[in-house]
């Protein structure tokens, strides 16, 4: 399952959202594509461009909204109950979830004895860089791959691309095999 701009557009798309649906179709007919060319390199990059001009499009709104509460004198942004020690349990478990820029975003946290236990965050490179699953279905970055031209295997500068366009949060390596599965190139990016 692919996470990030590329999915948050296409959901937004096909919900009817104006901004997003009046961006997209501009951005298609421009390039003269058809929406399937989403599904690509280009595409990916473009999601987050057009991601980037819908939330442009909204800041004015949200600034104006934000100097009405400040002139009401609301400038309360987070209770501070929640950050005192003595109102913490001696045991809990939690899971936070957040739509980051790279995609899906989660948090998880046992505590015993008031002292982390347990901590796991799982990042949106995590999802978009899984493996097959058990059903045999590819991650997206392989999913992504698939039918990529590649015009100098001793440099793969359109894998790299590729897998770039979902803004991994690690450093990136190609390995480039024959079909014997021997290596051709080993391309490190970090």
């Amino acid at each position: 399952m692919e996470v990030g701009p590329l999915s948050r557009m296409l959901v937004a798309y096909l919900s009817g959202h104006e901004q997003v649906k009046a961006t997209v179709d501009y951005v298609l007919e421009k390039l003269e594509v058809p929406i399937t060319a989403l599904f690509s390199t280009l595409g990916r990059t473009g999601a987050r461009c057009v991601e980037t001009v819908v939330v442009a499009q909204k800041l004015p709104e949200m600034i104006m909204e934000l100097a009405g509460n400040i002139k009401k004198n609301d400038t309360q942004i987070c209770s501070n109950d929640m950050w005192d020690p003595k109102t913490w349990p001696r045991e809990a478990q939690g899971v936070g979830w957040h739509e980051a820029p790279r995609g899906a975003l989660s948090h998880w946290i046992g505590i015993k004895d008031q002292k982390i236990a347990n901590y796991q965050c799982v990042v949106p490179s995590t999802w978009n860089g899984s493996p097959r699953d058990e059903n045999g279905k590819r991650g997206p970055y392989e999913e992504a791959l698939i039918g990529t031209p590649v015009a100098n295997i001793e440099e793969p500068l359109e894998i790299l691309r590729t897998i770039h366009s979902f803004d991994p949060c690690m450093a990136c390596a190609v390995h480039v095999l024959d079909a014997e599965g021997k290596p051709v190139t080993k391309i490190k990016i970090v």
